[in-house]
């Protein structure tokens, strides 16, 4: 069965018929002026000449009763004439002829405007004619058009006693596209066949797969308000394909134009599934009902087509129906069903599916768990193209699992799917450029990808932007610009972003303090289980932030909860808390054994803590009656701990080493290297440390005297509020004096600000 194009049959333009039969009598012209307007001799389906014609009335009047009526009707009526082969004025075609039409009285006759100049009405009726002869061809084409588009689907569903042919099928749909008629009739039908095509390249109908090509098909008929196309350009545009973009922006735009289409938009994917029961179009339509576009959102209408597809042995149907099960959407959850559906359609080469099955062997869902075989997995999906699979096997690289780790290979893995718009990727990518993991440290870079995640609604990424503006860091400084990215998070239900504006508030940085918010935020990112703000809602509640009063016990609570989930800081100040007895009994054991938990992690705090609770063990001081030499640490632990914390640059430490050092008691006499500790505390902000090289340098003691030097430090302690800095500051000024009382000194040491100074 052909469809060649009917051409068109040849036939002389009626109104230039009409123009020529003019009489050549200029006296007979002028007697028919006179004569009462009739309606002009147009040839029609129902109006037959008689022989002899009757003569015609002037051109100019003719022209002018010609504008003034419709065109519309005499278009028709010359659409319905040209079908024909032969000429409406042959006997041939005369049947038993009408009934004249009875004679125009005057008053029936329509008023006449003043006749246009003969020039400008040939123009118009060449114009008018031109109009309708492209019209005559415009429709001639369409039918044409839409013939061979209903053979294409009768190849495509095998509809009308027609065998399948999906090869055939997708010829006469570029022919459809190809045709010269094309270039000048792009009406309902070419759109249609553009869609249909762009469905048979994303599916293979017939044609190698080509996601590129699909995309711009869909794209041009889309842009013509064609059902099938958005939808599709919607689900592309969302979940994203190999070597098609995603960006979920631009893909809710694309459901609501489908939306506003009205509910016939998806009518061919219905017709396609319901009717003809296509795979493809039946997981299609099933990915509509799963995402509500264009129909009614409805899991269990998703799952019916998704078995329906499954069970024609779709690929990606198939892959999706493990979906639901895995995720017990419209079906109870079955996590060894969902891994059984996911790996049949990845031996079909689904790449989506073979990303699923690396992720339940990584995480050891409806099978044992294998990195291994997670990793193997993960680089076949990845070498298809597929975003989600690159973004998973730049992380195995990246945290050493199940693969050697390789965090240039991570950062390579993590560009490809980045450059495809994978939210997840972009801000992985982000983080690594931003922290120079793999890669060249680039912190304008990292703020770009976070912001292209970010746009696209992805709340890490938004949290992570908003970090970045709030300290500047790949952007300019802006904590306003911050707290509004923190706040899109926030809403998303980030906890971290949650946490994050918690600590704008209750501090100010760019919104207006507002503690009872900030402790409300807390309790938010709490709930989700964010660690730091257990910790932050526990130190509230401690000092009774937002709160009419502290409460040490909630305080101990939440603190003890972000320990145990590994918060380093948390556990430090749990640490503190057992050892002081805040919100609990005073027990110096798990005191030590949650400032050891936090000093593993590398807090340099919880290790200064601990050495200055093994050096208080040593001292066998009454506030720790259950630390003793023989239970606790050795001196030399004990100072090896105080000297590394020292040298991690923590202040406290160098303070106390310092202490030690010039007093001579648990490590030799060195006041040189004293004045060395407190000057490095001194510059990292240690208030008592700048009192303490103040004094050395006003007494000489490891150094030589320099009293401007003193005066110096003395001046920056006493800015900082230390009153006896202050005093010491204007004696100096004052009176030039050297030297302190011993009692002043004795006092100081004895709240640990340090020791006496040798007597000159």
């Amino acid at each position: 069965m052909t469809t060649e194009p009917i051409a068109r049959q040849k036939r002389p333009s009626i109104v230039r018929r009409l123009l020529t039969r003019r009489s050549s009598s200029r006296l007979q012209r002028e007697h028919n002026t006179t004569a009462p307007v009739t309606t002009p001799l147009l040839p029609s389906a129902h109006t037959v000449p008689t022989s002899p014609l009757p003569t015609p009335p002037p051109t100019e009047h003719l022209q002018q009763h010609f504008l003034a009526s419709s065109f519309s009707s005499s278009s028709s009526s010359l659409s319905s004439s040209s079908s024909s082969s032969a000429s409406p004025y042959t006997c041939s075609n005369i049947a038993t002829p009408p009934p004249p039409p009875p004679p125009c009285t005057p008053q029936d006759t329509p008023p006449l405007s003043p006749p246009l100049p003969s020039h400008i009405a040939t123009v118009l009726f060449r114009r008018l004619s031109s109009i309708a002869r492209r019209r005559r061809s415009e429709e001639h084409d369409e039918e044409c058009m839409a013939k061979t588009l209903g053979l294409a689907e009768s190849f495509l569903f095998g509809k009308d006693g027609e065998d399948v042919d999906e090869k055939r099928a997708v010829k006469l749909l570029k022919s459809i596209l190809d045709s010269k008629a094309a270039s000048t009739c792009r009406g309902k039908t070419f759109i249609e066949a553009q869609a249909i095509l762009a469905f048979c390249y994303e599916f293979g109908l017939g044609v190698q797969q080509d996601f590129v090509l699909c995309e711009q098909l869909y794209m041009a008929a889309a842009n013509s308000a064609n059902g099938l196309a958005g939808a599709r350009l919607a689900f592309l545009r969302r979940y994203g394909r190999p070597s098609v973009k995603i960006d979920r922006v631009e893909a809710e735009e694309w459901v609501q134009r489908v939306t506003d289409l009205g509910p016939d938009a998806i009518a061919w994917l219905v017709r396609a599934a319901a009717v003809y029961d296509h795979p493809a179009a039946n997981y299609a339509l099933g990915v509509c009902y799963h995402d509500g576009v264009g129909v009614q959102k409805s899991a269990e209408q998703a799952v019916h087509y998704y078995k329906t597809a499954a069970a024609a042995g779709q690929p990606r149907g198939e892959g999706i129906l493990g979906y639901c099960y895995g995720e017990g959407f419209g079906v109870e959850k079955d996590d060894k069903m969902a891994f059984a559906l996911y790996l049949r359609a990845a031996r079909r080469g689904e790449s989506v599916s073979m990303y699923n099955v690396a992720h339940s062997y990584e995480e050891g869902v409806g099978v044992a768990k294998n990195l291994q075989e997670a990793v193997k997995w993960y680089t076949r999906s990845a070498e298809l193209g597929n975003c989600y699979a690159q973004n998973s096997l730049g992380y195995m690289y990246e945290e050493g699992l199940g693969v050697e780790r390789d965090e240039v290979a991570a950062v390579r893995w993590y560009t490809l799917s980045a450059e495809q718009g994978y939210p997840w990727a972009q801000c992985n990518l982000g983080y690594c450029l931003q922290n120079g993991i793999g890669i060249c440290k680039d912190e304008a870079k990292g703020a770009f990808w976070y912001h292209a995640a970010a746009r696209q609604g992805h709340s890490r990424a938004q949290h992570n932007l908003g970090h970045a503006y709030q300290y500047g860091i790949g952007v300019e400084r802006d904590e306003k610009e911050a707290v509004e990215w923190y706040r899109q998070s926030a809403r998303a239900g980030n906890a971290f972003a949650l946490h994050s504006l918690g600590y704008c508030c209750q501090y100010g940085i760019g919104t207006s303090v507002d503690e009872s918010r900030a402790l409300d935020l807390y309790k938010q990112s709490s709930k989700l289980g964010h660690a730091p703000a257990q910790l932050s809602l526990g130190r509230c509640y401690l000092n009774g932030v937002g709160l009419p009063s502290p409460d040490e016990r909630r305080a101990f609570k939440w603190i003890k909860r972000s320990a145990i989930r590994g918060n380093d800081l948390a556990q430090n100040t749990l640490g503190h808390l057992y050892e002081e007895g805040v919100g609990v009994r005073p027990n110096v054991k798990d005191a030590v054994r949650w400032y050891v938990a936090s000093a593993r992690q590398g807090n340099v705090c919880a290790l200064t803590n601990l050495s200055f609770l093994y050096l208080d063990g040593l001292s066998s001081t009454p506030s720790s009656p259950s630390l003793s030499p023989s239970s606790m640490a050795t001196r030399a632990e004990a100072l090896r701990l105080l000297r590394l914390a020292a040298t991690e640059g923590q202040p406290r430490a160098q303070t106390r080493l310092a202490h030690i050092l010039l007093k001579g008691d648990l490590l030799p006499l060195n006041p040189s290297e004293a004045v060395m500790w407190y000057e490095l505390a001194a510059l990292n902000g240690w208030i008592p440390a700048m009192t303490h090289l103040a004094h050395c340098l006003e007494m000489g003691m490891g150094c030589s005297v320099d009293v401007s030097g003193a005066v110096e430090w003395y001046a920056k302690a006493a800015g900082y509020g230390d009153a006896w800095a202050a005093q010491r500051l204007v004696v100096l000024l004052v009176h030039g004096a050297r030297g302190v009382a011993g009692e002043d000194m004795e006092e100081r040491a004895s709240l640990g600000y340090g020791v006496v100074a040798p007597a000159a």
